[in-house]
């Protein structure tokens, strides 16, 4: 079976209806406890993406929209919090398999592409995630809390990182054709 095709977009390059669709996709908020119960509308959903997209202006990173073959999977990136580059990834029920491969590409590109020197990702206690962010060379770093919701915060180095890949790619497996 060949890998799929990761390709990574700003959100504005994907037509709205794909992320109004997916910002109103009830099963993937399970493990997001900020997401609420707004229902998002055309409005909101344009709003959402500029804001997302803003970020590249004022951080110089931010999120990306990712398509899997061709089609619209979810978000994921990098966005500035007070205490670094937080990273994300939501995907649509249909693309859940593909967190590693995304996870992959994406730090390599905040590393390599982007210059982070680390990378912090906070998951929700809902989760528990020690195993799967450790493969990456994540280390726990605490709590954090966000809209008086706590969550346990990871944290990666760019040496952290390129131990882990220990000269091929983190996580264990070959890299994904990811663009």
């Amino acid at each position: 079976m060949a890998e799929p095709v990761i390709v990574f977009l700003r959100l504005s390059e994907v037509a709205l209806e794909e992320v109004l669709a997916m910002l109103n996709e009830p099963r993937k908020n399970r493990h997001l406890p900020l997401a609420g119960e707004e229902v998002f509308t055309t409005e909101s959903a344009a709003a959402w993406v500029r804001a997302k997209d803003g970020q590249w202006e004022s951080n110089g990173y931010g999120p990306w929209a990712i398509r899997i073959d061709g089609e619209f999977a979810g978000w994921g990136g990098f966005q500035a919090e007070e205490n670094g580059a937080d990273f994300g990834l939501v995907l649509l029920p249909g693309f859940w398999g593909h967190g590693a491969a995304i996870a992959r590409e994406a730090l390599r590109r905040g590393f390599e592409d982007l210059g982070l020197d680390v990378a912090l990702i906070a998951l929700p206690y809902s989760r528990s995630p020690d195993r799967v962010v450790g493969r990456f060379g994540f280390r726990p770093d605490g709590d954090v809390s966000y809209g008086g919701v706590t969550f346990r915060q990871y944290r990666l180095t760019r040496d952290d990182w390129l131990a882990a890949a220990g000269g091929s790619d983190p996580a264990g497996s070959a890299g994904s054709p990811a663009r």
